[in-house]
């Protein structure tokens, strides 16, 4: 039975806060995050700082504190490897102790890095060295397993789904979808809310919006963020004559962001594959809204199921979005269908109190099946877990939606 974990990781933030109080709340005293940096100011300034919860033990404030992490990466019962030195889990390992690697895709600017020696060698070091030993990967994209396994079969047959998981917000769902419909006015809302950066690709929506407009739809679009991608999408807006369909909101802090995703009926998330996961998609499907998504988020497949709870559309393809759109301003029963859908997932299973256990479930089933040999890619029977976070990740290729 696990009764220590111990968490590594950079720093502290908002996307991990949530899972980490559950972890909190089941093992008391026995859960550490350890964070082994401060926060970069840009980041804190837009609100990724959090109230330092008793749990967070933070190694670059004194000699005590960084030994303290130093022992628990070999006495806990299990550890989970963040962005956090390889020290810590490299002695783990050295005693077989069973240990998660908390990642996103490897390959999600392909394989450049391959030809600088230093990340070689690295890379080595992280994921091939100690690659038949007890270390498991939580994988926080859906693309993670395939491009494991384009690496040298790096962790053959020991990826796992995961992700990251905000605060779930519990809601009355159909009070909910009423109160949306309300806001809207007699239009269809659509919302559009991230960094705007090139990566993003927030003029997809504005481009998307110009297609539909012209086709006699009747909806309003709201953009929320900063970036430099804001000017573009401004100038496209007047350009295209659309400042009576599109406003426009300045950044605002993760509560405030969150409160906004409830008021809208339609969340558009348009991000390339450099968007590892996507933490937006989770934070759109528990508000209740028809999510529209990019096909190579990380996020995507697991969580938006296409024609389900959401709807997916072909990455960097303007008319793919449309026609996506276009669909749920035709049947805009839909849009409450989905919404219902969406949110009843995320309160079902993908939590962060049903990850939290299942962490603690596929942990303990590994053991039982006897991980202290170098050999177990399995839990045992007993803790398989068939859906939802822990649950076996498949191979998944860039381009399974084409």
């Amino acid at each position: 039975m696990i009764k220590t974990l111990t968490f590594y990781s950079n720093y502290f933030n908002h996307h991990q806060k949530a899972l980490c109080d559950e972890f909190y709340n089941i093992l008391g005293d026995g859960f550490t995050f350890v964070e082994t940096m401060p926060m970069e100011g840009f980041r804190a300034n837009m609100g990724w700082g959090e109230e330092t919860p008793s749990y967070v033990l933070k190694t670059y404030e004194s000699d005590a504190n960084s030994k303290k992490a130093d022992k628990l990466a070999v006495d806990s019962d299990l550890i989970i490897m963040g962005t956090a030195p390889e020290e810590y889990c490299e002695r783990r390992l050295e005693e077989n102790k069973i240990t998660f690697r908390y990642s996103e895709r490897p390959l999600k600017e392909g394989f450049i890095k391959f030809f600088i020696p230093r990340l070689t060698k690295k890379y080595i070091r992280m994921h091939l060295k100690n690659r038949d030993k007890n270390i498991y990967v939580l994988g926080a994209s859906a693309f993670t397993s395939l491009d494991f396994k384009k690496m040298f079969n790096s962790y053959p047959d020991k990826c796992y789904k995961f992700g990251y998981f905000p605060v779930h917000k519990e809601y009355d769902i159909e009070k909910l979808l009423k109160e949306k419909k309300e806001k809207a006015n007699g239009k269809v809302s659509i919302l559009w809310l991230g960094r705007m950066l090139k990566l993003k690709h927030p003029e997809m929506m504005v481009k998307a919006a110009k297609k539909l407009k012209d086709k006699g739809y009747d909806f309003s679009v709201h953009m929320v963020g900063e970036g430099e991608m804001r000017p573009v999408c401004e100038k496209l807006t007047k350009d295209y004559g659309l400042e009576d369909v599109i406003s426009f909101e300045n950044f605002l802090s993760p509560d405030e962001a969150r409160n906004k995703m409830a008021d809208y009926q339609i969340y558009v998330m348009t991000s390339n594959k450099l968007e590892g996961w996507g933490s937006v998609i989770y934070e759109g499907l528990n508000a209740g809204c028809a999510v529209v998504a990019s096909h190579i988020c990380g996020a995507t497949p697991w969580l938006v199921e296409d024609g389900k709870c959401g709807l997916v559309f072909k990455s960097e393809d303007v008319n793919s979005l449309t026609e996506k759109l276009k669909k749920l301003l035709d049947e805009e029963n839909l849009i409450d269908e989905y919404g219902e859908a969406a949110y009843k997932k995320m309160h079902d299973k993908w939590n962060p109190l049903n990850a939290a256990n299942s962490v603690l479930k596929l942990a303990e089933g590994l053991m039982a099946a006897g991980a202290d040999g170098y050999k177990v890619k399995e839990p045992a029977k007993e803790y398989v877990i068939e859906s939802g976070p822990c649950s076996k990740a498949p191979y998944l290729k860039n381009n399974w939606f084409i």
